[in-house]
């Protein structure tokens, strides 16, 4: 199962006096998100530059710190799938191009439904991979959340599992 490492804090020290500038940091990133609808952009490369040289900053580390924002939903917790009730057998399949897709089946857990997804193609073919199909969203509604679980590929075939769970909001995992 593909698991986000638990991260630990790089260092113990932490230096009081700064407390509520960071609180404030955070207040400021909640204003910009709603301010922004949850889309955060890129700001022009001259703003950074700018704000590199007013605030005296890296800009390279500006620019990773304005990058992140984009990435934010990566970091939602993932619900474990748990209490396995059953197996519902789906086989639904759409043939585009040179891949053939195929919802195979989904597994029933008392707190979420992993569906199972693959993918296959002519490997004499070039792989779809190379062609920016490199991952797959399954959308079911904005109530809903889906990620990769686990996956794996070898030549003219991949597979993935996706937990299927409703969404939780950020701050009140």
């Amino acid at each position: 199962m593909l698991k986000r490492m638990p991260f630990e804090r790089p260092v113990e020290h932490y230096d009081e006096r700064i407390y509520n500038i960071d609180e404030q940091i955070c207040e400021l990133l909640k204003l910009r998100k709603q301010l922004s609808n949850n889309n955060p952009g890129f700001p022009p490369f001259e703003y950074i530059s700018k704000w590199a040289e007013t605030f005296e900053l890296y800009e390279d580390f500006l620019k990773a710190v304005f990058g992140t924002f984009s990435s934010e939903e990566h970091f939602k917790p993932m619900v474990e799938p748990s209490d396995f009730r059953k197996h519902i057998p789906l086989l639904k399949s759409v043939e585009e191009g040179n891949c053939f897709y195929t919802v195979n089946s989904i597994r029933q857990y008392s707190n979420a439904s992993v569906v199972t997804f693959s993918m296959d193609w002519d490997v004499t073919e070039t792989p779809p991979t190379s062609n920016n199909h490199s991952y797959f969203e399954l959308k079911m509604g904005e109530q809903y959340d889906c990620r990769m679980m686990n996956g794996g590929s070898h030549s003219g075939h991949a597979s993935t599992e996706n937990p299927l769970n409703e969404w939780v909001p950020a701050g009140s995992s």
